[in-house]
């Protein structure tokens, strides 16, 4: 007896933030993404879903956000097994001011999770602190009965974890908080409240908060790895970040074949600047990332938010449709922020909000315990001295080194479910060293400036592609040319009764003659050489 398409169900399996937690899952044919990120979200008491997405690979080995409007059936239909990693998808400027503690301690363990997996960069001196607030976190007082030797070796908190950082992390697991009898800047006495706070509140100060760093190149060939995150589009060369587009300065994003485009809009005149991806699936990927960072960040509302971009001369371009509630739509909801004026706002944009009319900077307000600043830290920004030994990291020295473990960050380490593509081995001592060998030795990399661009009328607003005569002649002269030989071979292959009048006219055997069979004695030919 046969099933009917909504009996079958499926089976798939969740990783969690920890690699040790799994969630088995089921789902039906019918079922779209949104029912996966809830049903997961509600095992673990979540309310707050909107900052939170699933990841798979393809066949191919390209990871992907699960789109929460689209069956999951169609979007994972290679996959054997079903694999998902639940992930922060849009890091919050201040992850302060979420409501649940259940959802800033997922915040915590994907920054613990960046840090450990080098994507996460910092100085020694703020490496060994957050190290120190995790092993507060998880071990609690420092206790000398309990925690003899060198007790943090036996855990895994940095990607390069030398005896020197941890040695200053046990250091600052014993002094006890600046503040308290004989407190020297340590973590002990700190609650695991407080830490927790404490650790975010470092790591989403640092320039690569909420970055997952795609490898490009720029128009000289150099290597770089571009960032995206609320504050905008980041490039990073070597140890250093070069640039940052900010929110209010992008005016555009597309994608043509395997160029990432990013339109600009400076006060005094526009640039276009281009990064070229390993691949058209990559590139796609990383427009798709940029598109859906920029409107939860920027639009003050996603109703009708429906992106376009072209793919190449022979594609039709790709239609995104954003899904789900802005970032100020959540502020609004839970009392962060005053309610926009609708009846004022709907009769400027004519009933239909266009994400050209939205302010591009993030909504998120600043508290006084708190600051943010997307400009770039000079500590993070400089480029490093070389270091003579393994073990002599300065202040300025990154946690991870230079661009090898940018390279690194670019897919995620796997232990126990094998998930995302295993990261090229690299050197294991923590130290500045020079910059990945395709990176430029110039101080200062200049992205690609293409051409000036034009006035494109906005910067995603979701109104029809506009018309191309290219792409509209190429097809059709694809299209008449197939069906001119399509036409040929049945006059002068087939013994179509109906067709045998017309094959005797003088012109149709000149046309035999004269053209077909030589082009056909050619054609075979060719194929005998070939093959």
């Amino acid at each position: 007896m046969f099933k009917s398409r909504g009996d079958i169900v499926y089976k798939c399996t969740v990783r969690l933030l920890e690699d040790t937690e799994i969630l088995e899952c089921e789902f039906h044919p019918s079922y779209k993404g949104k029912f996966l990120l809830e049903h997961v979200c509600q095992q673990l008491n979540l309310t707050e879903t909107d900052y939170f997405g699933l990841r798979y690979v393809d066949a191919g080995g390209q990871r992907h956000w699960l789109h929460m409007a689209k069956l999951i059936l169609k979007q994972v239909k290679d996959a054997s097994p079903i694999l998902f990693s639940f992930r922060v998808k849009f890091y919050p400027p201040n992850p302060l001011l979420l409501k649940e503690d259940v959802t800033r301690f997922q915040i915590y363990l994907q920054l613990k999770r960046d840090l450990l997996h080098g994507r996460l960069y910092c100085t020694s001196n703020e490496a060994a602190m957050l190290g120190a607030l995790i092993i507060q976190i998880e071990l609690g007082d420092y206790d000398p009965n309990i925690h003899v030797g060198n007790y943090v070796t036996e855990m895994r908190l940095l990607l390069r974890q030398t005896d020197t950082i941890e040695a200053r992390i046990q250091e600052l697991h014993r002094e006890p908080v600046e503040g308290t009898p004989g407190g020297s800047g340590g973590v002990k006495g700190m609650s695991t409240q407080e830490a927790e706070r404490q650790f975010v509140k470092i790591a989403c100060q640092l320039d690569t908060y909420g970055v997952d760093p795609h490898p490009v190149k720029d128009h000289r060939g150099n290597q770089l790895y571009l960032g995206i995150n609320h504050s905008g589009i980041l490039t990073f060369q070597g140890s250093r970040k070069t640039h940052h587009f900010k929110w209010s300065e992008v005016q555009k994003i597309n994608f043509e074949g395997r160029m990432f485009i990013v339109h600009l809009n400076y006060p005094e005149k526009k640039h276009t600047v281009g990064f070229k991806c390993p691949n058209g699936p990559a590139c796609r990927h990383v427009w798709c990332c940029a598109i859906e960072q920029m409107l939860f960040f920027t639009l003050p509302s996603s109703s009708d938010a429906c992106v376009y971009s072209g793919g190449g001369l022979f594609s039709w371009g790709t239609k995104f449709k954003y899904v789900g509630r802005t970032e100020r739509e959540i502020l609004e909801r839970d009392g962060l922020l005053a309610p926009r004026d609708s009846q004022k706002e709907g009769s400027s944009t004519g009933g239909k909000r266009k994400a050209s009319s939205v302010p591009a900077t993030p909504s998120t307000p600043m508290t006084g315990d708190f600051g943010y600043s997307s400009l770039p830290r000079s500590t993070h920004s400089a480029p490093l001295e070389e270091s003579g030994g393994d073990d002599t990291c300065n202040g300025a020295c990154l946690l991870s080194g230079p661009a090898v473990d940018i390279a690194l960050a670019c897919t995620d380490h796997l232990r126990t479910v094998q998930e995302e593509a295993k990261p090229p081995a690299l050197g294991t001592e923590y130290s500045a060293r020079d910059s990945f060998e395709h990176s430029s030795s110039e101080s200062g990399a200049t992205l690609a400036t293409l051409a000036p661009a034009p006035d494109w009328g906005g910067a995603l607003a979701p109104a029809p592609r506009p018309f191309s005569l290219l792409r509209a002649f190429v097809p059709s002269f694809v299209l008449a040319w197939l069906g001119l030989a399509l036409l040929a071979l049945l006059l002068f292959e087939t013994d179509w009764a109906p067709l045998q009048t017309l094959k005797r006219k003088p012109e149709l055997l000149a046309l035999r003659r004269h053209y077909y069979a030589p082009l056909k004695d050619y054609l075979k030919r060719k194929l005998v050489e070939l093959f």
